[in-house]
This record gives structure tokens, sequence and C-alpha cells, in this order.
């Protein structure tokens, strides 16, 4: 246990660690990867009981039913609500309340536009939550692009063009390290390796074959080794994990006004006190989700399109909901994390 601590203590220092994953045919060596910048905020979890990392987190789409413009500024409300300045304006707001959560952004053709429009107070605030790994940068691509039909050089293009603007902003702290493909109809295998070849260290995706799925499900095997291209061999491999439901929030559990569940009540004085339901429903919801994953580390993603326009009722439910299951005896420990946190965890386990 001593030295399980030593080792996920590093998890969270400014230093590479060398991991090592089992592989299908032998020990795998994958990239180093840095934690948290600010070790204090960091969580390393329970090594004794089912640790649920909580991502909160918004899916932009670069143009749908409504134009960049619409979508940034909220216009045309009756093709679909949805202004991704009030998310951006929000969440940061939600940020500084309380160190402890955390919150990740993919789409860099939303965050530009809203950066530039940010006082010195703001951006330095926002520089502060990503060197902390308050916001994490995932992706870090103009948009979320599509894989089956998009060539290569496009691919790399967009990437190159957010990847810059992050670094000249933000240097290391701010460049992204885990691919967040969870909306695109598929995934092709160049995606994976122009990742790899990228420098990321892992890849999430949202949609699969739902016969694949099923197979995975029963398998234990939602989270893999994906060895992109025989050419390149080992260059190309790229730890590659299948989100549950998607990208969604848990059944009953979205507190967005957009799709607003019952909240949480924690009042014992009122007749709708619904805390222990409540509690017993989520601890429900993570024992189901992690019978499909190997080790005892399981991502919860808590977001969907274009939600966290009003973050400070999110975030005030989910810290309720922490707590309250914290509270409980048992074999749960829930928490926000970064992504690149949990991913280090699941490197530590062997395979």
């Amino acid at each position: 246990m001593a030295k399980q601590s030593t080792m996920l203590k590093e998890f969270c220092d400014d230093e590479c660690l060398n991991s090592i994953i089992e592989g299908s045919d032998g020990p795998i060596p994958l990239p180093n990867v840095k934690g948290s910048i600010l070790e204090p905020t960091c969580n390393l979890g329970d090594a004794t009981k089912l640790n649920v990392h909580l991502v909160p987190h918004s899916h932009d789409d670069v143009g749908f039913v409504k134009t960049l413009d619409e979508y940034y500024y909220g216009s045309r409300t009756d093709l679909q609500h949805a202004g991704v300045q009030y998310i951006l304006d929000s969440i940061i707001l939600a940020l500084d309340e309380n160190p402890n959560r955390r919150f990740i952004y993919v789409e860099m053709a939303f965050f530009y536009r809203w950066w530039l429009q940010q006082t010195d107070e703001i951006r330095n605030k926002v520089k502060d939550f990503v060197n902390s790994g308050r916001l994490e940068f995932i992706s870090g691509g103009w948009c979320m692009n599509d894989e089956g039909t998009t060539h290569y050089n496009s691919i790399i293009d967009q990437h190159s063009l957010g990847l810059e603007f992050l670094n000249d902003q933000f240097g290391e702290c701010g460049r992204p390290k885990i691919g967040w493909q969870i909306d695109p109809f598929g995934h092709s295998r160049e995606q994976a390796s122009l990742l790899a070849q990228m420098g990321f260290d892992g890849l999430f995706v949202g949609r699969a074959d739902y016969q694949d799925l099923q197979k995975r499900n029963t398998t234990k095997s939602m989270e893999m080794i994906w060895k992109a291209s025989a050419n390149l061999g080992r260059q190309s491999w790229l730890f590659t994990g299948i989100l549950p439901r998607r990208y969604s929030t848990p059944a009953t559990f979205s507190f967005d006004f957009i799709a607003p569940d019952d909240p949480i009540i924690d009042d014992v004085n009122l007749p709708d006190y619904n805390v222990p339901e409540r509690v017993q429903t989520f601890i429900q919801t993570a024992q189901n989700e992690s019978m499909e994953y190997a080790t005892n580390h399981i991502i919860m993603t808590f977001g969907g399109d274009f939600q966290y326009q009003n973050a400070l009722a999110n975030y005030k439910n989910l810290d309720k909901l922490i707590k309250y299951v914290n509270d409980q005896v048992g074999i749960f420990h829930f928490y926000f994390n970064e992504i690149q946190i949990y991913l280090n965890f699941i490197k530590a386990n062997e395979w």
C-alpha cells in the first residue's frame, strides 16, 4: 500500500510518469504523461474503493442546425436554445466559486472568439484555472472533426490552428494530451494514428457499433490499446476508451436547464427531501457502469450538447451529490478529476 501511495502521488506532481500496460502481445511502453500542475487540489482516489471520476463537459457543435455565429451568441432560439458565450462565462464563475470543481473544453472555434472578448482580469483567472488543472483543454482542435470523410491534411490543419493558439496563450499547461471524439458517427484508424503521432496520450470516443459494444460490455474491454497503423507500429498505438452512455449525463441526474431533472433537496424538514433515494440511485448507476470496465477507476461524464449555460445550477447539485455519496460508508469514492489523471490511474493497472 505504501508503494502504491508513493506511485499515485506522482500522478499529481509536475513530473513525467513512465507507465506500462500489459497488452495482448506483451508489455506496451506508453508515452510519458504529466499530472496536474497544482498538487494540493489533485485527488489521489482510494485504492480500496471504486473510484468514480466525474467529468463535467459541454459538447458544442461548430455548426449543426445553426451557424457558428448563431451558436456563439445564442440567437435563433427557434432552432435550438444554445449560446456558447454564456456557457464559458458561467463555467468561469462556477470554477472560481469552488477549487474542487473541474471542467473540460474542446472546441477552440468558440473559445478563441470568447477569449478575444475577455478582460485581462478574466484572462489571468482562466490561466490560473488551466495551470491548476481545473480547466482542462481536450483535443484542442478548432472543432471535433468528422473521421469518415475528412482528409488527413484537414485533420492536421484544424488541430494545428487550435493547438498553436493554446500554446501561445497557455504554454505547456494548456497543451491537450487527450483526444475527445465523442460525437462523430464512426471512427477511423487514421484519426487515432494522427493523434498518437501528435503526442497524445489517449483517446476517448462516444459511439461504436452496437454489436462491438455488447461484446465489450460483457468482457470488460471498453478500454484498449488501438494499434492504428501496421506500418508505423508502436508509434501509432494509442490508449482508447469507449465512454458509457456515449457522453451524456446519467439518467435522472441532469441539473441543466435544457433538460432538468429533480435537484438534490437536502433540507430534512421538507416533505420533498430526497437525499437517500438520490444517493442510492447514483451509487447503483456507478455500480452498473463499473461492471463494463476492468479497473477500480471509471469515468462518468456529466454534460451534453450545449449544456452548462447555467453552470452554477449544475455544480451546486453535483457538489451536494458528491458530498452525500462519500458520506456513506461503502466501497465508492466520487470526485471531480482531470481526464489526464484518470488516464494515469488506468495506465498503472495491470491488464
